[in-house]
């Protein structure tokens, strides 16, 4: 298109003009125009809607590897990325090229005309134009806000999944479980398959799926996994069947069981039209991908965990798994987060498992300087032990005289990994693969 960007980074800075990503118009009006402006419909490929407040990227990767795994061709999105906005968008199980994002970003530009949108709704037509480029048997798409007025839920899924309900983003959703529950039961439809992972889900989210008229599948009651004693695997079990002996999932973490049964019930749900084997499963368990999840690297005197959890429960759950792993050294926080999120909850949740905490800043309207960010920790912590230096000289420093390994992890957003990773990479070489600088960026 005449006059238009012809790279990823000037497409990129082209949608932060007309809306810059901090910018959240909750609402499906405009993607509901677009999507009948490019004829969206049954002949596209049909699609797998995954929300929730924590695990639902994790719960995609499952159900993406597993549906490859099988054989079909699949689509999938994710949001937000950690370092290049090509990991959004999975085709096959590769992100993106350069030239085909180019291309969707130029279709959903000449299509959307004068229709306003936010950064969010853009990349999103974009992912379903790139999609339908491609001949692809199935769609997996990770919901972004909340879930009704999500720019996700103007597609029309042929199942749909709600992983968890925590308190997040209470400014549009509302402050408590049953307030957010409300909102995530906007992604199921009538008849269609609603699968619920949370154990304990609120009042509000089950009544929405009978007020709808969806087909409840819940934890506890029509599917649940169990480990299989000191085997290290585990076990599934739904109302007709029983998986046993399956593998560890190639995501870290135990809570990443619950994300792995979610998505196998989510797979048994459509079965009967998207038959999967058991050794498709298995194999898709031990494929899926997903940086920043609990994710562990090594560095000589230094281990780093890196987690991209930005909410009390996400809080909760990295603690939980660090007390398991019984780390020996000393454990330095550090945490970045933007100023919407409940910082104080937070800390207090992970505080239990960690010996010194790092505030970092982080850049835009929305992300908290390290002053501030120190100030709210100590607030919250009044005896913990808080220092604003470089954090990584001050982990150099604990791994040199410490007799054991000190252990980094670096948490609070996506952000606080996309800026400190390209530096601890920079400093320790030895963790092992690269990542590009980061771009100022402030999408979640």
């Amino acid at each position: 298109m005449k006059g238009m960007p012809d790279t990823v980074t000037g497409w990129l800075d082209h949608l932060e003009s007309l809306s810059p990503p901090q910018t959240i118009h909750l609402g499906l009006e405009r993607m509901q125009a677009l999507l009948g402006r490019i004829g969206w419909g049954p002949k596209d490929p049909p699609a797998l809607v995954i929300g929730g407040t924590n695990g639902k990227g994790s719960t995609v990767a499952f159900v993406e590897a597993i549906l490859r795994a099988a054989g079909y061709r699949v689509g999938a999105y994710f949001s937000p990325h950690l370092f290049r906005y090509e990991e959004r968008i999975r085709i096959n199980g590769a992100e993106i090229g350069d030239r085909p994002l180019c291309r969707a970003f130029a279709a959903t530009e000449a299509e959307r005309g004068t229709l306003p949108l936010t950064f969010f709704e853009f990349g999103t037509a974009a992912a379903l134009l790139a999609f339908r480029e491609t001949s692809l048997d199935c769609l997996v798409l990770e919901v972004g806000l909340g879930g009704r007025l999500d720019a996700v839920n103007a597609i029309n899924p042929i199942a749909s999944a709600v992983t968890s309900v925590g308190i997040d983003h209470v400014e549009w959703l509302g402050p408590d479980r049953e307030s957010i529950g409300r909102e995530k039961a906007g992604i199921f439809r009538t008849y269609k398959p609603a699968i619920v992972g949370d154990p304990d889900p609120p009042r509000s989210l089950l009544e929405e799926a009978r007020r709808v008229g969806a087909a409840l599948v819940l934890r506890g009651q029509d599917f649940d996994w169990q480990r299989d004693g000191e085997t290290g695997s585990w076990s599934y079990r739904n109302q007709t069947r029983e998986r046993l002996g399956l593998p560890e999932p190639a995501l870290p973490g135990s809570f990443q069981l619950d994300n792995a049964a979610t998505a196998l019930a989510l797979i048994d749900a459509i079965a009967q039209d998207w038959p999967v084997s058991d050794e498709a499963i298995r194999a898709g368990l031990g494929a899926a991908r997903l940086p920043g999840r609990f994710e562990w690297r090594e560095t000589g005197r230094i281990r780093w965990c890196l987690d991209v959890a930005h909410n009390p429960a996400a809080a909760a759950t990295l603690a939980r798994e660090l007390r398991m792993r019984k780390e020996a050294g000393r454990v330095h926080a550090i945490l970045g987060m933007l100023r919407d999120k409940d910082v104080e909850g937070f800390v207090r949740a992970l505080d239990p498992e960690i010996d010194v905490w790092h505030p970092i800043g982080l850049p835009g309207p929305r992300g908290l300087p390290s002053s501030e960010l120190a100030a709210r920790v100590r607030a919250a912590l009044p005896c913990a032990r808080i220092e604003c230096g470089d954090p990584l000289e001050e982990l150099i420093v604990d791994g040199e005289r410490a007799q054991s390994a000190p252990v980094g992890v670096v948490t609070g957003s996506f952000r606080t990994l996309e800026r400190m990773l390209p530096l601890i990479e920079e400093r320790f070489p030895s963790s092992g693969g690269t990542h590009p600088a980061p771009r100022e960026r402030d999408c979640a």
